[in-house]
């Protein structure tokens, strides 16, 4: 039977900006290996999305005593605080723990020293149906690594209950359909927050008509308050199809752009239509669901790679976690807006913590109202638990 099911694609991304520098003990200065190039540019810059959308990655590690101690770049060190620091996660003291995030991606690879210790408590394969966790393509394990890591890098919530289902293959090529059979799944498996650094093109088909398999996915997921947070894409410069990706589109999922540590947009980020069109068809949008809703790290952001070392990343799937981990330790803060909890399990719930957001984020300056590149503002972390605590 021939499948018609829109797909979710990995394609080459060509710019002058990617670099990939490998090191190897003992060297302590970072080496450019020309050979490594078209490696990394084939393995590790990612494109989850139909159209120009993807990761760029530098793989840089650092060591010291002669090769004897492993580890992240002072550069990637620093650079991970100040995102901490931009985003006021380096205020909280809050983990995660006791809330549930469901990855949906390429898998996750457990063999990394910072994954060594995280509480996976669930794992699905919808490409391969193998028991154990696997990360064939490295952009899921990257993802988890913001999320979850505990070495070098701290995750923005290291402490949550992981669930994670591989939809993706090792060419990053998968269909909708089973984007959204991983997204019930999580739905199924009482996940609090689903994370999307993924996408494709619109449907065309607006969501009060179906939509696409994954948007009435995510849908569902809503309906029962789950928060669903989901990339902007990166076609923000050549090529923009001038919206967001799929399923980030859809009105009450949380769609994220980037930034740099400046907090200045990454000039990759989607810009989002918010006005409403014909054809594609599509209503405008308003207040707290105009797309982009906010920014978050997204710029040359600290990661770690499938083969044990640690890189940067550049892209809004990166963004997306950043976002992903400050609802969970929103959640953890206030464990009465789970979709459990008494205040929680409706899609209603999830609008009150958009309207959160919305009053929580630091709008660039001489920013009035919505931008459709930075959304209502950049994420910080304490206000929305402040905010979340004054409701």
């Amino acid at each position: 039977m021939q499948n018609d099911s829109p797909s979710t694609e990995m394609m080459e991304e060509d710019t002058p900006q990617m670099v990939a520098t490998l090191v190897a003990p003992p060297q302590q200065n970072v080496q450019g290996l020309p050979e490594d190039m078209a490696f990394v540019q084939k393995g590790l810059s990612f494109l989850l999305f139909i159209g120009l959308i993807g990761l760029s990655i530098w793989a840089i590690s650092g060591f010291s005593g002669g090769g004897i101690t492993y580890g992240p770049s002072a550069m990637s060190i620093e650079l991970h605080d100040e995102f901490d620091t931009l985003i006021q996660s380096d205020n909280v003291s809050l983990t995660g723990k006791g809330v549930t995030v469901c990855i949906v991606d390429t898998g996750i690879n457990l063999n990394h020293i910072e994954l060594e210790a995280i509480n996976l408590i669930g794992w699905k394969d919808f490409v391969a149906s193998i028991p154990d966790p696997y990360d064939d393509n490295g952009h899921g394990t990257m993802m988890a690594g913001i999320l979850v890591a505990k070495q070098y890098f701290i995750g923005l919530a290291p402490d949550v209950d992981l669930l994670v289902a591989k939809a993706l293959p090792a060419d990053g090529t998968g269909s909708d359909a089973t984007v959204a059979e991983a997204i019930d799944w999580c739905t199924n498996s009482n996940a609090d927050v689903i994370s999307l650094s993924l996408g494709g093109a619109p449907s065309g088909v607006p969501a009060f008509f179906g939509g696409s398999d994954s948007e009435e996915a995510v849908g569902n997921a809503l309906q029962q308050g789950i928060v669903v947070v989901a990339a902007a894409g990166n076609d923000g410069e050549s090529g923009d199809d001038n919206d967001v990706a799929s399923p980030g589109i859809v009105e009450n999922a949380i769609c994220v752009g980037a930034v740099d540590t400046q907090g200045n947009i990454w000039e990759g980020s989607s810009v989002g239509d918010n006005n409403g069109r014909l054809l594609p068809p599509m209503l405008p949008r308003f207040d707290p669901d105009q797309k982009p809703e906010l920014v978050a790290p997204g710029e040359q952001v600290p990661v770690i790679l499938p083969d044990g070392q640690w890189g940067l990343a550049s892209g809004t799937s990166a963004s997306t976690v950043y976002v992903s981990g400050a609802i969970a330790l929103m959640f953890e803060a206030h464990p009465e807006w789970k979709p459990d909890g008494a205040q929680g399990g409706s899609e209603s719930s999830v609008e009150t913590i958009k309207e959160w957001i919305q009053a929580s984020v630091k709008p660039k300056e001489s920013q009035n109202g919505h931008d459709d590149y930075y959304g209502y503002g950049l994420l910080q972390v304490e206000a929305l638990i402040t905010t979340a605590g004054q409701n």
